[in-house]
């Protein structure tokens, strides 16, 4: 395979490319563009069942808030099962055949399991429907993890230092960003009548992004490797999942990092959650849903790169330490949301938008790190630690949804069908408020804490 689109030289490294005694190259846009490319299905997936599906639940489907946040969250207890099994099998492939791209196929048949999702037969409402939703969210979780864990280790695979992993990764955030942008806006303009036959519709539109996402992925990760060298797993490495999680969590700043982001991905997905809600009942205009994800996600574009440059500078656990307290900061500031008006919460949730870009890009960059840092002290097992930082994705994802509809239920909310609208009491109008604005507030703040203990980028630099 030709190096195309390559271009420099890295640092010379350790050995451990497979079937070559060479160094890895920098790779080149072309060839990070394709990889990332995988990150657009990805990012549809994040977007479309974080954002609607608990609003399609209560207020199309009719199911009660509190089984609708049940509905979200057991299928990701699946996930935190799933996931380091399917790191430490994306190990043993990689030491057995030298790549992880079978595992990956998986993701191809993923945009079908959202259409069937959103496709709930015309007699279900309530429990039923809640049973179909949930069933086919696992699936459909199932499929995303195959292609997940093993696409997410590829960084950690190649023989690149700590500044080129954060340019992987920044790479990797922006497609990732444009598939949240363009699901964030389209999936709410698509489901804007609010009846079943808009949501079978808006999934059958973005299964085609979803299908040809994976498909370039499998392309762009052989390119990536190929050009920028492939570190094999240790060939002494354990089989056991059992032994890979105690390794990984006995990791102290792995586990920190861990526990931070586990905090953090609860706080986005319950915004992402709350959305509808907010722009249905503080502003009464649904149609805003697609402005503040808008506002949210497109400035994250440029973001992600000027995060990468303020990384370079001050360190990825400060950058991370400062788009945590901006979070914090805008998510108690859209608690004046009625009274500052549409344009003026618009711009809070820009600047909630950027340390978004920041969290996902310097968070997921400290994997690798992580990674490095326990290959300095003898062991390899990149496969093992995405697997646990993927369930842990897997959890907050779900946990956000579920916080913020155990909000709801505490405050009274009343659920209900496409055809009909329910007055919602005080109670249930403030639990919607503070739900979306103290609430993550502080979850964001524990987040902080668990940070705060990381020491990863102490040392990191002079590692590679």
């Amino acid at each position: 395979m030709s190096a195309t689109g390559a271009t420099g030289a890295a640092a010379p490294e350790d050995s451990g490319i497979i079937g070559s005694t060479e160094t890895g190259r920098r790779p080149g846009v072309g060839v990070l563009s394709t990889y990332a490319a995988g990150s657009l299905g990805m990012g549809v997936w994040v977007t479309v069942p974080g954002l609607l599906l608990l609003y399609f639940l209560t207020d199309t489907l009719g199911v009660p808030a509190f089984l609708a946040g049940l509905t979200l969250l057991l299928p990701k207890i699946v996930d935190v099962v799933v996931h380091p099994v399917l790191g430490s099998r994306s190990d043993a492939e990689a030491r057995r055949v030298g790549h992880r791209r079978r595992m990956m196929r998986g993701g191809v048949l993923l945009g079908a399991a959202m259409v069937a999702m959103f496709t709930v037969p015309t007699g279900l409402t309530g429990g039923a429907a809640a049973v179909w939703v949930g069933g086919w969210f696992i699936v459909g979780n199932l499929l995303f993890a195959t292609f997940q864990v093993p696409y997410l280790t590829t960084p950690s695979d190649l023989r690149v230092g700590y500044h080129e992993r954060t340019r992987v990764f920044m790479f990797r955030m922006l497609f990732l960003t444009l598939g949240l942008l363009g699901a964030g806006i389209a999936a709410p303009a698509l489901v804007e009548g609010e009846q079943r036959s808009d949501y079978a519709r808006m999934a059958a539109v973005l299964c085609v992004v979803m299908v040809a996402s994976a498909a370039i992925a499998l392309i762009g990760v052989r390119r990536l490797t190929d050009v920028a060298g492939f570190r094999a797993p240790e060939a002494g490495a354990t089989h056991s999942t059992r032994a890979d999680l105690a390794l990984a969590w006995a990791d102290r700043d792995f586990r920190a990092l861990v526990l931070s982001y586990l905090f953090t991905g609860t706080t986005t997905h319950l915004f992402l959650a709350g959305v509808p809600y907010y722009a249905d009942y503080v502003f009464d205009d649904t149609g805003l849903t697609a402005l503040f994800m808008g506002a949210f996600l497109g400035p994250a574009v440029l973001a992600g790169p000027a995060w990468m440059v303020i990384s370079r500078r001050i360190g990825k656990q400060r950058g991370l330490l400062i788009c945590q307290a901006a979070f914090i900061a805008g998510s108690l500031a859209l608690l004046a949301g009625a009274t500052l008006g549409v344009a003026a919460t618009a711009l809070v949730v820009v600047v909630l938008g950027s340390a978004f870009a920041g969290l996902q890009l310097l968070a997921f960059s400290m994997v690798p790190d992580a990674v490095a840092a326990g290959q300095a002290r003898g062991h390899s097992r990149a496969g093992a630690y995405t697997g646990v930082w993927t369930a842990t994705e897997a959890t907050g994802t779900a946990l956000g949804p579920y916080v913020y509809a155990a909000a709801l239920a505490v405050g009274g909310f009343v659920s209900s069908t496409a055809d009909e609208h329910v007055a919602q009491s005080d109670s249930a109008l403030r639990a919607l408020v503070w739900g979306f604005t103290l609430l993550p507030a502080a979850l964001m703040a524990i987040a902080m804490v668990f940070q705060r203990r990381c020491r990863l980028d102490e040392g990191a630099a002079s590692r590679d």
